[in-house]
């Protein structure tokens, strides 16, 4: 296969929903796997709905997933501009073209008359009427009104859009690459607007114009866009393209946990549990969605759980890496039924990749969550730390949860599991212990566990009968790496500290 072009073209309107994540990482690896060229591509002509910021917010989601364009509006490309509010003066001719074809025509029906056919057409059989081959015989459009009358509105400006001219009997086929052979009859589809009051496009016509000025061969996009593809076929048949209209792929769904529903934010907050790839900040509302980056997942594990939502390269094999991912991706182990989304899996996977790393290659990474609490941290004591407790953390930010005592005091000590066999002779055992501390030949764990078991067996008690006391007296509950560990990092000072006020408490 060669010469492939895909394109992501997202609409920068808001978070970046890990959806439209898999999306790209589809068509990424379909590009690579074919030494083909990847395009970023904004669809900004929705006014009403762009967003400041979102743009520059999808451009760093792909960098930190690792998803670099070829083509983009940051990078430029043979094929520029790649924004669609820069290229508003080559849909229009185009829309002119299908109006002197037949194919397409004004309507300029005002909202309030749109409104009032969906009152005088709704009925139990047809709850919502749609602007269809039988609404637009009594509208207000270019097709019912005098041919005088048209170029009269057209030269006083009246406001108007321009609408596709669905056929009514005809059956729009075509070869979709995950589900075979799709069939829609065209009637019952509604003439789609083109152009808009505005004079801006609408996604059914930039994007088969996009499509084609820019050469893509391949269209993945989701599987919520195939009820578009009658619309989008027919406008590639009427402007004369069908020869180079790009193979289609209409992606799975991503499920909630359930399997009921496509996955919305909304069902994130519910579930506890974050859709968008990184925080997005929403200047309109002032509210800040939290992303997988901000929860603790690494960039590499993200992608690896999402390219396995819905695909699997026939074997057992889980984790791929991105040259992996490239090497082994292809379209037909894509599955035609919906992925449902399990967030305790994506933390598996994200598991894996943090125990893949080094000690010393994690510190960069927890740093700077363990620095949302305590601003002096030593890198140095950071990755012994990390080598202690990297077995118990799944995400980034589980190594301040699981490791937060080497750093701080605890406020408070669950003194509940061992309260009901405290008794004088252990309170007796760590007095004297503690007020030897200084004897501990270096305060090294393997040298303050010898200390401590000297202690011990002079005392009468069982090594089993004291670690716990002694884990809450450090920590503050009954978890952790080893106590002698933990112990030498926060220093002989640190520890009688912890031990006697927990004492105090008993």
């Amino acid at each position: 296969m060669s010469n492939v072009r895909v394109r992501f073209a997202p609409s920068p309107t808001g978070g970046l929903h890990l959806g439209g994540v898999r999306t790209v990482l589809f068509n990424y690896l379909f590009a690579k796997h074919h030494g083909g060229e990847f395009v970023l591509r904004i669809e900004d002509t929705d006014q009403t709905r762009f967003v400041e910021g979102a743009e520059d917010y999808i451009v760093q989601c792909l960098r930190w997933c690792g998803i670099e364009p070829d083509e983009s509006p940051e990078k430029g490309g043979p094929y520029p501009p790649y924004r669609q509010s820069e290229r508003k003066h080559l849909y229009y001719q185009h829309a002119q073209q299908l109006i002197d074809a037949g194919h397409a025509y004004y309507a300029f029906d005002t909202p309030e008359e749109l409104e009032d056919m969906r009152q005088r057409f709704r009925n139990d059989i047809t709850p919502n009427p749609q602007y269809d081959h039988i609404v637009r015989t009594k509208m207000r459009n270019s097709l019912t009104l005098p041919p005088e009358e048209v170029v009269d509105l057209l030269a006083k400006g009246t406001p108007h859009v321009i609408r596709i001219k669905m056929p009514a009997n005809t059956v729009v086929q075509f070869n979709d690459m995950i589900r075979g052979t799709v069939e829609f009859d065209a009637g019952l589809v509604d003439d789609k607007v083109l152009m808009k009051v505005d004079g801006m496009p609408t996604y059914h016509l930039a994007v088969v114009v996009d499509d084609y000025l820019m050469k893509i061969t391949h269209a993945f996009r989701g599987e919520e866009w195939l009820s578009s593809s009658p619309v989008h076929i027919l406008l590639w048949r009427y402007l004369g393209w069908e020869k180079q209209m790009p193979q289609w792929a209409h992606l799975p769904l991503i499920l909630k946990p359930d399997g009921h529903g496509k996955l919305s934010k909304r069902d994130g907050d519910r579930l506890g549990f974050p859709v968008f790839a990184m925080d997005w900040h929403d200047p309109r509302t002032g509210e800040t969605t939290t992303g997988f980056r901000e929860r603790g997942f690494l960039p590499e594990a993200f992608v690896n759980s999402l390219a396995v939502l819905g695909w699997n390269n026939g074997t057992e094999q889980e984790i791929f890496n991105m040259d992996e991912l490239i090497e082994k991706f292809t379209i037909e182990r894509v599955h035609k039924g919906g992925a449902k989304f399990d967030y305790e899996k994506a933390k598996w996977f994200n598991h894996q990749y943090i125990l893949r790393k080094s000690d010393s290659e994690l510190v960069p990474l927890v740093k700077p969550f363990i620095q949302k609490h305590v601003s002096d941290v030593d890198e140095t004591r950071l990755q012994v730390i990390i080598s202690l407790i990297k077995e118990r953390c799944h995400l980034l930010s589980d190594f301040w949860d699981q490791g937060h005592f080497f750093f701080q005091a605890p406020e408070t000590y669950n003194t509940a599991p061992v309260a009901d066999k405290w008794d004088d002779q252990k309170a007796a055992f760590f007095k004297a212990w503690l007020d030897n501390l200084s004897s501990v030949s270096s305060w090294a764990h393997a040298d303050i566990e010898a200390h401590f078991n000297e202690h011990l067996a002079s005392s009468g008690l069982k090594k089993g009968d004291v670690l716990l006391p002694l884990r809450i007296m450090l920590v503050g509950d009954k978890y952790g790496p080893g106590v002698f560990n933990i112990a030498e990092l926060i220093g002989p000072q640190e520890t009688e500290a912890r031990c006697r006020r927990m004492l105090g408490e008993l």
